[in-house]
């Protein structure tokens, strides 16, 4: 994707709520503090979103390169979910790359927190 628009490409953001976003950010070090992926192929560009995430009040966690996002996409063990570090990497890992319906969006997505679609 990189070298179709000529930029990197950093994927980030896209497991969490945007309320959750707004409103759950806290202090480094701050024990139980919602971890986000961060995935990307430009190391550099990729450092710096993860500074943007932890400058905002989350932990970033390196999801590996985009060809390896699937594992944060929708229905994975990490979409959605306020995991801390730890458990964004070890939801990371336990992700299955087989699609399931629920896997892709849907004219209703994203749904709402109590009902994900």
């Amino acid at each position: 994707m990189s070298q179709q628009i000529g930029r990197p490409v950093i994927k980030a953001f896209n497991n969490i709520y945007a309320q959750h976003l707004l409103e759950n950010g806290k202090p480094k070090g701050t024990p139980g503090r919602i971890a986000l992926p961060v995935t990307g192929d430009d190391l550099h560009t990729k450092a710096q979103v993860m500074r943007l995430v932890d400058e905002i009040g989350f932990d970033p966690v390196d999801g590996g390169t985009i060809a390896e996002s699937w594992r944060q996409q929708p229905a994975s063990p990490v979409y959605t979910f306020d995991y801390d570090a730890a458990g964004v990497r070890k939801a990371l890992a336990e992700a299955k790359r087989e699609r399931v319906e629920e896997f892709t969006g849907t004219a209703n997505s994203p749904g709402s927190f109590e009902a994900p679609v």
